[in-house]
């Protein structure tokens, strides 16, 4: 007796949890096109065009602020392609951090110059970096790049320390399954890109005053903490799935060609894998230990600050605003017409655009409403089926999607009720403080 009711308690259990996840997707959906407006209903009424996918994460607090994330998901399918672009920088980041972490060589951490060399075709020097407050390349500089501005050579500097196995095998260990990254952004062939450059970390007193520019800099042993040499990659990738995207294409020659252009070698992230590694890197305790990163709070709130910091606050790397307003990598909300964010109003995200695909991975902050959620997406606007023309739709499609999505969620929040408010004291920030 006492066995057959535990069976029908099982039963039941399993049937709340499958209707649960079966009616989740559905709720977003509805709630999306109740309130959508005509322009949005017609992006959401052909997703074979568009491609889109949104994944909405309602955070709620318990009494004592641990958070219970709920995930809501409209349209999303691991199998419909979109290229990630930028988005990969965010995994290639915490990568570099966690590789600091796991050498663990005194003298080395983010703030170590870093020289990184040449030894095979299509690699080259970097020495300097005119960004830096002491005008030195080191892995801090780069995030800060990466997240300010989504800052393409940062990108491939790191992905040249990391390595390109040591980065996949990393990210599939922690159960990042729908995420593989084959590239750089520069002209390589596979090949090169499978090979990584020798990398020296130095002492910064060797080379404060020391001729980088030019010829180059040329460190005595005595001044390197820790050199890694020339690496070849031999992970291996399944290209069994195919990916073919548009009516047409310009190839590296420039020529047109009338065939689908194919990304079956590309880099992919999923846009599940995007909320889980963001879920990860802000709320890591909510993650089970082995898909943590391994990164100091040290670690934690640098990222924190240059996630969410605007190019306006950063003193090192200085952007010209008028090209790299606030808003330049938040899509959610305010990117469509260069809005202003409000002061009480941070957002903790990356962003990613390339092929007329557009994808924002974020986490949003109200401090004066004490509201808090997720919010992942991405489209492809690309209304004439040609890739690599640079003529995409972005000002006039993407980006009012996603400014759209972000207040309906936003708004819908500010009205939803909470048992416990947040305390969301982690995320405040002072970003007046020095680099």
């Amino acid at each position: 007796m006492r066995t057959a009711l535990l069976s029908l308690f099982f039963l039941l259990f399993c049937s709340v949890v499958l209707r649960a996840q079966i009616s989740s997707p559905s709720w977003l959906e509805k709630y999306i096109r109740v309130h959508a407006s005509d322009s949005l209903l017609h992006l959401l009424n052909n997703p074979d065009s568009f491609r889109y996918q949104i994944i909405y994460t309602q955070i709620n607090r318990d009494k004592h602020n641990r958070p219970v994330f709920t995930h809501y998901y409209f349209n999303v399918s691991d199998s419909v392609y979109f290229n990630p672009a930028s988005m990969v920088k965010l995994p290639t980041a915490l990568m570099a951090l966690e590789k600091l972490n796991r050498l663990a060589i005194p003298g080395l951490n983010k703030f170590t110059p870093m020289l990184t060399d040449s030894a095979a075709l299509g690699q080259h020097r970097y020495y300097a970096d005119a960004s830096a407050e002491n005008g030195l390349p080191s892995v801090a500089q780069y995030i800060k790049k990466i997240f300010l501005v989504s800052d393409n050579d940062a990108y491939n500097r790191l992905n040249e320390f990391v390595g390109q196995q040591e980065l996949n095998e990393g990210l599939w260990k922690k159960g990042y399954s729908g995420t593989r990254i084959t590239r750089r952004f520069e002209r390589l062939s596979p090949e090169q890109n499978r090979r990584s450059n020798p990398i020296r970390f130095v002492r910064g007193d060797t080379v404060a005053g020391a001729a980088v520019r030019g010829g180059g800099f040329m460190s005595g042993e005595d001044s390197v903490i820790y050199y890694q040499p020339a690496a070849y990659s031999s992970v291996h990738f399944d290209f069994g799935r195919k990916y073919l995207v548009g009516n047409a294409h310009y190839n590296s020659n420039d020529s047109l060609v009338h065939l689908p252009m194919d990304f079956t070698t590309h880099n992919v992230f999923t846009l599940r894998d995007m909320q889980r590694m963001l879920q990860a890197i802000l709320f890591p305790a909510s993650v089970p230990a082995g898909q943590r990163f391994l990164l100091s709070e040290d670690d934690y709130r640098f990222l924190y600050r240059y996630m969410s910091e605007y190019p306006s606050e950063a003193r090192f790397p200085r952007y010209d605003t008028s090209e790299y307003f606030d808003s330049y990598t938040k899509f959610f909300f305010f990117k469509s017409h260069r809005q202003k964010i409000p002061d009480h109003i941070r957002v903790f995200n990356k962003t990613g655009w390339s092929y007329g695909f557009l994808t924002d991975a974020a986490y949003v902050v109200d401090f004066k409403n004490k509201v808090e959620f997720m919010l992942s997406g991405t489209i492809y606007v690309n209304r004439d089926g040609i890739i690599n023309d640079d003529k995409y739709d972005y000002e006039n499609l993407g980006y009012p999607f996603f400014e759209e999505i972000g207040k309906l969620i936003y708004n819908f929040e500010l009205k939803r009720q909470r048992k416990k408010l947040p305390d969301l004291n982690r995320f405040r920030i002072n970003y007046r403080e020095a680099d």
